[in-house]
């Protein structure tokens, strides 16, 4: 074999290289790069999905909002009034599959935050919905509105987190006015995509009405695309309660995102199998997805689930388990043959950030990539099965998916990358390549830079102070807030959005539904 034409212009060893250039990152728009995994046969998906949807025209489900089941009946559903179950036949769920979006895009705050969702893309988002958060330095406690800015800072500052999620629940600001704090809080400290709970009418029109003043957007802007995004949980086994069936509502005729996610224990609220709980998910998903086209055909909507096993010795709910990972595989099965974005989840269920964390973390996070996730939350933070969010667990996670993020973009294999004359002709055997012309233009660029993992060897760690990992991750969040800043945004329409909240707290705020 000859050597191309290209590779023949020689270059002295020392030649000046070009010089190096800083490391350009961009974790935001993600493909998965993994070959995906399949825990059942398709012909057993299959059965699954038929068997969930055997199940809500049989068994039905619970709904307890009176305009849901009023949405459900005019499309033909059977429904109970006096046990307010609903029966909904398999051509109504396989119609509002249908219309439900295979792609959506996402606007975020600025345009370089933008991402679509579909089969194959990938987002991450941190832990969500603690009431406790917890540190080094000022141990484990009910979360304050100071944690939860805190922690919206450190979910902006990694690129890898897309959406922002409620981390923490600030109990120190009260139920009535607590979604004006947050969402003034991720309107004034991020541009990334934004997270509402689905707490009633009023206090979901309310976020609304803010994102759209601090973001000037028309009425006709705000319905085009979905701007911000809710959570969805049923109540397992079988019931939809009143928020989550009202929030359902709320997000589909606004044209906002839902995301729907059973949160079924193998065991406890769900059958003690894979199959038996991640059949009954994606019943109550199928079920919640069809209300959302029924009130309004495309509306978007994302598929989801949440489920693992408990701990049989004491019925406490368990994470990164074998069990947790099969649902995984199984729930990204169901979502490619509905050809539907679908969300999973990683978490842990260690009290503290230690090796079961991070052992649990990962494990189950690979579960979400093998299983082909478009969206992963509790991906970074989770304790305690969802009871803490951890400042230095959040960092120690961010590195894994930095790390992650740095595999979706893929090696290339060029005549850069081989480097024929740039490295392989330059070096003389039993050289080194540390001053290879490609050694010299890529040193700062070619490797993942960590920023809390430490590679130097013992005894270099050791004259540093011998600082451990978790140690070395409460720097890490503490430098990150000391040198926190927010993204420009318009000053009149901040302004406008304080003008806002002083008057609808001055009007009593808006209580939580329930």
């Amino acid at each position: 074999m000859t050597v191309p034409e290209r590779g023949r212009r020689r270059r002295g060893r020392g030649a000046e290289a070009a010089p190096p250039v800083s490391r350009d990152v961009n974790y935001r728009q993600l493909r998965n790069p993994f070959p995906l995994m399949e825990v059942f046969p398709a012909d057993q998906i299959a059965d699954m999905h038929e068997t969930a949807l055997h199940l809500l025209q049989e068994l039905g489900i619970k709904v307890l909002l009176p305009e849901a089941r009023r949405i459900y009946a005019k499309a033909g559903a059977r429904v109970d009034e006096d046990s307010e179950m609903v029966f909904i036949g398999c051509d109504i769920v396989e119609a509002a599959v249908a219309s439900a979006p295979k792609s959506i895009a996402c606007r975020a705050g600025a345009r370089r935050r933008d991402f679509t969702l579909e089969l194959g893309s990938l987002v991450f988002q941190p832990g969500a919905g603690a009431p406790n958060a917890t540190d080094l330095e000022r141990g484990r406690r009910p979360a304050t509105g100071q944690d939860y800015l805190d922690f919206l800072k450190l979910t902006h500052h990694f690129d890898v987190f897309q959406m922002i999620s409620p981390q923490v629940e600030p109990q120190d600001v009260p139920t009535h006015v607590r979604h004006y704090f947050t969402t003034q809080a991720q309107m004034e400290l991020t541009d990334k995509f934004p997270f509402f709970f689905s707490r009633g009418t009023p206090q979901v029109m309310d976020c609304f009405e803010m994102l759209s003043t601090a973001r000037g957007l028309s009425d006709d802007a705000f319905r085009a695309n979905p701007h911000c995004y809710t959570i969805i949980n049923t109540n397992s086994p079988r019931t939809l309660d009143i928020p989550m069936a009202q929030g359902l509502i709320d997000f589909a005729r606004h044209g906002q995102m839902s995301i729907i996610t059973p949160f079924t224990l193998m065991g406890a609220m769900a059958p003690i199998t894979v199959a038996g709980a991640i059949t009954l998910s994606h019943a109550e998903a199928l079920a919640a997805l069809t209300l959302t086209q029924l009130t309004n055909p495309g509306a978007p909507v994302c598929y989801g689930t949440f489920t693992s096993n408990v701990d049989m010795k004491s019925g406490a709910p368990a994470f990164g388990t074998p069990s947790h990972f099969q649902a995984s595989l199984a729930a990204g099965q169901l979502a490619r043959h509905l050809g539907l974005p679908w969300r999973s989840a990683a978490g842990s269920a260690s009290a503290t950030n230690d090796v079961q964390a991070a052992n649990e973390n990962q494990f189950g996070l690979w579960g979400c990539l093998m299983a082909g996730a478009t969206v992963i939350i509790h991906s970074a933070g989770w304790l305690e099965g969802g009871l803490t969010v951890s400042f230095e667990k959040l960092i120690c996670d961010a590195e894994v998916l930095n790390m992650v993020a740095e595999l979706c973009a893929g090696a290339q294999a060029g005549t850069d990358e081989i480097g024929f004359d740039s490295a392989l002709r330059e070096v003389e055997p039993s050289g080194h390549f540390f001053a290879s012309s490609q050694t010299m233009q890529r040193y700062n660029t070619e490797f993942y830079q960590p920023h809390v993992h430490d590679y130097a060897n013992f005894g270099t760690w050791a004259e540093r102070g011998s600082v451990d990992t978790n140690h070395r991750a409460t720097g890490v969040w503490k430098s990150i807030l000391n040198d926190f800043k927010a993204p420009a945004g318009g000053s009149d329409k901040l302004d406008a959005l304080q003008d806002f909240i002083a008057r609808r707290t001055a009007e009593g705020g808006a209580p939580p539904e329930s």
